[in-house]
């Protein structure tokens, strides 16, 4: 198959390039995303392989079945940027890498909780300029705290796992409760006892229509005044403006988060030269008491194989007619 990776950046070429363990297949690189731009670049190839920040609407849906393409290789386990339905409907398969290393995502939402709370990025800049003064730098104690669990899937169990060696109390939400959760020690509640128990939030939850901006003005206002939330897993899920006024107000006092809603043009390239643009984001980055890094958590050696050999062996299958066992179908199909 001929297939063009979309998105690519030198240690996707590398893993991939590695994982291609066989010349059935033809892999082209191309570092644009994939957009109403640049979906015509897909005609004559049989499959592209997108990634977080590609969209797949239901105009790229019609380009890319319009040029012969019949699969769509997600390299990642969210798939909200996709309209399934329309896919569907074009004959177009979507497969995607469901699990590529929870323990990734999971140490670095613990990280950005130990960074946050004892405030390592601000002592490091301290030091480095010969200030080794403490005032401003008091933390707490993880050990006897509430940490909340919004979504326990394989992420969140292993986030949990982690927190549960801390001495924390955890309690969960999910719409589909998980009893290993339980056996970890984990409580499951409805979403108002969780905001209001909770020194610590942590999400790891898909982004739906239901949970998107599921941290909003009513949510923070229901939660303990000086909580810490952390989102590791979609930027919609929390809505930015609302978050700014509630860390403005000393409701929110650490927000950690690695991703963004609007982190499409901004996140995996190097700005540094430029301003920038978005000024929800560039507020965030004034307050002292905000840690963001850029789509970084899955970013390990461990994930980066993963990812490269589960994608190819769909792209295999799919090839060969085999059972596509990581296969996203529409609602209700």
């Amino acid at each position: 198959m001929r297939v063009l990776l979309y998105s690519t950046k030198p240690y996707d070429r590398l893993y991939f390039e590695r994982a291609r363990d066989t010349l059935d297949h033809t892999i082209d690189y191309l570092e644009a995303r994939l957009d109403a731009h640049t979906a015509r670049l897909a005609h004559g190839y049989d499959a592209v392989c997108t990634f977080v920040n590609d969209s797949v609407d239901e105009p790229i849906a019609q380009m890319l079945a319009d040029g012969g393409t019949k699969l769509i290789a997600l390299r990642c386990a969210g798939y909200n940027q996709v309209d399934l339905g329309a896919a569907d409907r074009l004959g177009l398969t979507v497969v995607r890498v469901p699990a590529y290393s929870p323990h990734a995502v999971a140490e670095h939402t613990v990280a950005m909780m130990l960074s946050l709370n004892r405030q390592i990025y601000r002592a490091h800049m301290r030091v480095r300029e010969g200030n080794f003064s403490l005032d401003g730098l008091l933390g707490f104690d993880m050990a006897g705290k509430t940490v909340g669990v919004i979504g326990t899937g394989q992420i969140g169990r292993v986030v949990m796992k982690i927190l549960a060696g801390f001495g924390c109390e955890l309690i969960c939400y999910d719409v589909h409760a998980s009893d290993e959760a339980v056996a970890l020690g984990g409580r499951y509640v409805d979403l108002p006892t969780l905001y209001r128990q909770s020194d610590i939030v942590t999400l790891h939850c898909p982004l739906t229509p239901d949970t998107h901006h599921m941290i909003d003005e009513a949510s923070i206002e229901q939660m303990k005044r000086g909580v810490m939330i952390v989102n590791t897993s979609r930027g919609a899920l929390i809505d930015a403006a609302a978050a700014i006024d509630a860390l403005k107000a000393g409701r929110i006092g650490h927000l950690g988060i690695d991703v963004y809603e609007e982190e499409a043009d901004l996140f995996f390239e190097d700005l540094s030269n430029q301003v920038i643009q978005d000024d929800v984001l560039a507020r965030l980055l004034t307050f002292p008491n905000v840690l963001v890094t850029s789509h970084q958590a899955y970013f390990t050696e461990t994930a980066l194989q993963n990812i490269a050999h589960t994608t190819m062996d769909n792209i295999t299958a799919f090839a060969h007619g085999g059972k596509l066992v990581n296969r996203v179908a529409p609602h209700g199909a």
